[in-house]
């Protein structure tokens, strides 16, 4: 990959920075305006050569999200590279409806791998374009809401917005 494009916005959650493919599939996004740590969640094969700041489809989805279109972000291509069951996880979460979470143990179920908890875990914390794959919605077995590469405040405000539509 040779070219990306980089866009950071101010959300009710933060600064929140989108990094898109030039075709506009979503690499890694973010509630952070450091645009390396957004970079550093890429899988190294699919890191760009440059990045530019420019405007993206994305963000438009990003702003429907918080204007209370919760499905709008799920609809945006993405681009991740990972193990097939990685790949079949960040598939199914985002097919987790918004107000809807599941535990990792049910999470892990619905992969067909009802064992591999750990994985479904791992599966959520590689996951690199946060919100249009809504990793968040995964929460631990009693409920609580357990780790967010964003910081346990944005993924439980994510949450209650999601609950009270």
């Amino acid at each position: 990959m040779s070219d990306a494009l980089i866009e950071t916005i101010d959300t009710p959650d933060g600064t929140f920075t989108v990094l898109a493919d030039t075709d506009g599939a979503v690499l890694a996004s973010g509630w952070t305006a450091d645009d390396a740590a957004v970079l550093g969640r890429i899988h190294p094969s699919l890191r760009p050569e440059t990045v530019r700041r420019s405007t993206t489809a994305a963000v438009d989805a990003v702003r429907a999200y918080y204007a209370g279109e919760l499905t709008a972000v799920v609809d945006v291509p993405v681009r991740q590279l990972g193990t097939e069951l990685q790949g079949r996880g960040w598939e199914a979460l985002r097919r987790i409806r918004p107000g809807a979470p599941l535990s990792y143990t049910a999470f892990a179920a619905a992969l067909g791998a009802p064992s591999a908890v750990r994985a479904a875990a791992s599966i959520c914390a590689r996951n690199a374009p946060a919100l249009f794959v809504p990793c968040h919605r995964v929460l631990r077995g009693d409920g609580s809401l357990g780790g967010f590469a964003w910081g346990v405040d944005v993924k439980r405000r994510l949450l209650a917005r999601e609950a009270a539509v």
